[in-house]
């Protein structure tokens, strides 16, 4: 699965240095970050169990991510990135058994070992047009700077799609935000990513004052959630656009979306292995049905929204056809999720965040009717389904132990997991260390 590794999105955001002015450009820059989780999942009831459901039992697991980022500035108004990171952890069940797995940080490559490999190496372009200026916040996919607020951005090179698409301020980054996969993005967003999350791609954004219009192309795995991607960009591709619109709602800012989406891949199709099974009394088997390429189709609709200085809200709505397997995410075909977060300004402790959210995950018809013949996806199978979409619930304190380290404490409350009502609900208590300079 493609998961490890999401960070900030890479296109400029708007920010201003401590004095109040612009921030100090820089040529160049250097940074750092490592992320472990902990994972306790309690045991649960379940009327029956499958290949790849969640197992009943109680069970541990811990996820480590750490990513060393070089950027410059080769030339004028362009920015070259390269981050190299290692990855190792031990996931629950081996990744199966939910749409909104617990660990944002978790990819379906993880092993016990660690693995250090090349996660980004990408360039970006800007060409300013004019209008007013706006600052940009040093991070790390970004250089510190001024952008006009009228311009062209071309990226391109190997990056995550989450990267530059769906950067929401308020549920992006499992390393400092909400843990599960359900508010990283979309829950229907099945993006395009090799096993760790990263593919190779491009994207053309243009800024208008407070209008963006983004629409990018990325290569896909040669199999689902595999490794390997495909060079062949004009058979097999992850395509988006998204149009995204800037605002004020009593004084405070906020950010509209919206997403649209198309894979083109060798996705098998639920009817035709459930036909298959059906003419041959077996149990419905998408790789005996995996054939020329299809298409798969989707959108999202995004809100993020400041309340006040500390408070800030998210929602989410996302829709995909779900007449095909899942490619690179996760086995979700509807989700609509909203949530909060509240910096600790109010008791003193303006680096500490609360967060609350909950996510509501469904499934196609094709799906349904899939699982519920025995069918066995990449990440669902319970071997029978009682359909009821998945419910998830999740709070964590985020606790600023040191100037570059956080803690968090982290809850979460899954209802019918694998959108199955015969098993659950299943509790999730995390532990999540956070080092970021």
């Amino acid at each position: 699965m493609a998961l490890a590794g999401a960070l900030a999105a890479t296109a400029p955001a708007r920010a201003e240095a401590p004095d109040g002015g612009a921030a100090p450009p820089a040529d160049w820059t250097t940074a750092f970050q490592a992320t472990y989780v902990w994972q306790d999942k309690a045991a649960f009831p379940a009327a029956y169990s499958g290949p790849d459901s969640l197992g009943t039992q109680r069970a541990l697991s811990y996820s480590f991510t750490g990513t060393a980022m070089l950027g410059g500035r080769p030339w004028r108004n362009g920015e070259l990135y390269l981050n190299v990171e290692g990855a190792q952890g031990v996931p629950l069940s081996g990744l199966t058994g939910l749409g909104g797995f617990t660990n944002g940080e978790m990819a379906r490559s993880a092993t016990p070992n660690l693995s250090v490999y090349r996660a980004r190496l990408f360039l970006r372009q800007t060409w300013n047009e004019g209008g007013a200026q706006e600052a940009v916040e040093a991070g790390l996919t970004q250089l510190a700077g001024t952008v006009d607020r009228r311009r062209w951005v071309l990226t391109t090179g190997n990056l995550s799609v989450l990267d530059v698409f769906d950067g929401n301020a308020y549920s992006h980054d499992p390393r400092t935000q909400f843990l599960n996969w359900s508010f990283m993005t979309y829950g229907a967003f099945d993006y395009a990513a090799d096993g760790r999350g990263y593919s190779w791609g491009a994207v053309l954004e243009r800024y208008d004052d407070d209008w963006a219009v983004r629409a990018g192309r990325f290569i896909q795995p040669y199999e689902p959630n595999g490794q390997p991607l495909d060079p062949r960009f004009l058979r097999r591709f992850g395509d988006q656009l998204e149009l995204e619109h800037a605002h004020r709602l009593d004084g405070q800012p906020g950010k509209l979306r919206l997403l649209l989406f198309r894979n083109r891949a060798r996705m098998a199709r639920f009817d035709d292995a459930l036909g298959l099974a059906a003419a041959t009394g077996t149990a419905p088997d998408l790789d005996a049905v995996r054939g020329p390429e299809r298409s798969k189709r989707g959108i999202g609709l995004g809100l993020e929204q400041a309340v006040t200085q500390d408070l800030g809200v998210f929602a989410r709505w996302s829709r995909a056809d779900g007449l095909t397997e899942t490619y690179a995410f996760t086995e979700i075909d509807r989700s609509t999720s909203a949530g909060a977060l509240l910096q600790g300004s109010a008791w003193g402790r303006a680096q500490d965040t609360v967060g609350l959210a909950a996510a509501r995950n469904g499934l196609s018809g094709p799906r349904r009717a899939f699982l519920a013949a025995g069918g066995i996806g990449t990440f669902l199978g319970d071997g029978a389904l009682r359909y009821r979409p998945e419910v998830v619930v999740e709070l964590f304190y985020s606790l600023q132990l040191a100037r570059a380290l956080w803690v968090t404490l982290d809850w979460q409350r899954i209802r019918n997991p694998g959108d199955n009502a015969d098993r659950g609900p299943v509790h999730v208590g995390s532990v999540r260390l956070h080092t970021e300079f």
